[in-house]
C-alpha cells in the first residue's frame, strides 16, 4: 500500500480513547459517581493504515454486480470513512472507485480483521441487506487462531457490554446486564499451544468473537486488547508494533478472518447469496487445502510456533 499520507494524518486522532487507571470508582451518598477523565492518544503515522490504491482495491474484489461489490478486505484497512481522504478507508475507496456519492455496508470488520466485506451500491439493496442482518438471515463464518488447545466445540452464551475498570475505553467484556451474545467455537486443528477454529457468531456485538474467545481462556492470537495485557494496545497506539509487542504476541495482528458470508434466500435474492474469501498470506503460510470443513485449511504447524 502507498505509505504516502497527507499532512492531516500526522495529527489525526485515533478513535480509540483510553482513560487513566483509577484504583476505585464507586458511589456513596456523599460522593456521586463521576465518569473518569478521558484522554486521546495520538497514533503515529507508522501505526495508521496506509492509503489504498485503485489497483489494490481491484485485486481484492470477489464479486461485482450492478447491485453490490464484495471484497476480501486485507488486515489493517479500516472500513469506516476517514477524515484523511477517501482512499484511507474501504468505504471511501469504494465510493471513489465506483464513482458513487455514497456506498453502504450492512456489516463491518475491525481494522485488523480480514475477510468478506459486502458493499451495497444503491439504497434499495442496502435496505434489503440491512434488514436481512437485523432479522438474522445472514450467517457469517470466521476462521481464528486461538491461544491454547481447544479440545472440543463450545458455544458461549454470555452477555457483552462495555467494561468500566479498564484504561482502554473501547474494551468490551462479559458483564451482567450486557447485550445477549452467542458464539460457537469449533476446533479444526490444535498444535503447539494454538488452535485453528471455525467460529460462528449468532449475534453481532462489538468485538464479540474476541471477547468470547478471551472469556473461555483462548484469546485470539495476536489480540492487543483481549490478549495477554491490554497495555500492549496502549503501547501500540503510542509506538506502533514495538519490540515488546513483537516478543509478547505471535503475530502483528489478531488472527481473525471472515471466511464466508451467506444471505438466506429472499425475494430480492431467490437463491441466496454466498461469498467466500481465502486467507491472506500472513495467516495462510501454514495452510493447505486438504483439511476438511475449512476454506484454506491447515494440517501442518503454524509458521510462528
Amino acid at each position: 500500500m502507498n505509505r504516502t499520507r497527507n499532512n492531516a494524518c500526522e495529527t489525526a486522532r485515533t478513535r480509540a480513547l483510553v482513560q487513566p487507571p483509577t484504583p476505585q470508582h464507586y458511589q456513596t451518598p456523599a460522593r456521586p459517581l463521576r465518569a473518569p477523565p478521558r484522554y486521546t492518544f495520538y497514533m503515529p503515522p507508522a501505526a495508521w493504515g496506509w492509503e489504498i490504491t485503485p489497483a489494490e482495491l481491484e485485486s481484492w474484489i470477489l464479486e461485482h454486480t450492478p447491485q453490490w461489490l464484495v471484497l476480501n478486505k486485507p488486515p489493517y484497512v479500516v472500513c469506516h470513512p476517514s477524515k484523511r481522504g477517501p482512499w484511507s478507508s474501504l468505504a471511501g475507496a469504494c465510493r471513489e472507485y465506483l464513482g458513487l456519492q455514497r456506498v453502504h455496508m450492512p456489516f463491518r470488520l475491525d481494522r485488523e480483521t480480514s475477510g468478506v466485506v459486502v458493499i451495497a451500491k444503491d439504497p434499495a439493496t442496502a435496505s434489503q441487506m440491512q434488514r436481512a442482518v437485523q432479522q438474522r438471515r445472514v450467517r457469517k463464518i470466521y476462521l481464528a487462531i486461538l491461544t491454547g488447545e481447544l479440545g472440543e466445540a463450545v458455544t458461549v452464551d454470555a452477555p457483552i457490554g462495555r467494561l468500566g475498570a479498564t484504561r482502554v475505553a473501547i474494551r468490551q467484556g462479559v458483564i451482567e446486564g450486557g447485550q445477549r451474545a452467542v458464539t460457537r467455537f469449533i476446533p479444526l486443528h490444535s498444535e503447539g499451544g494454538y488452535t485453528l477454529a471455525r467460529v460462528e457468531p449468532e449475534t453481532g456485538r462489538l468485538h464479540q468473537i474476541r471477547v468470547h474467545a478471551a472469556h473461555i481462556g483462548h484469546a485470539i492470537a495476536g489480540d492487543k486488547i483481549y490478549g495477554p495485557d491490554e497495555s500492549l494496545f496502549l503501547e501500540f497506539l503510542e509506538s506502533g508494533f514495538s519490540p515488546r509487542l513483537a516478543s509478547a504476541l505471535p503475530l502483528p495482528r489478531h488472527a481473525l478472518h471472515c471466511a464466508e458470508v451467506h444471505f438466506d434466500p429472499a425475494a430480492w435474492c431467490p437463491s441466496g447469496l454466498h461469498f467466500h474469501a481465502p486467507l491472506f498470506p500472513d495467516l495462510k503460510m501454514g495452510a493447505s487445502e486438504s483439511a476438511p470443513g475449512v476454506p484454506g485449511g491447515i494440517n501442518r504447524p503454524f509458521p510462528f510456533l
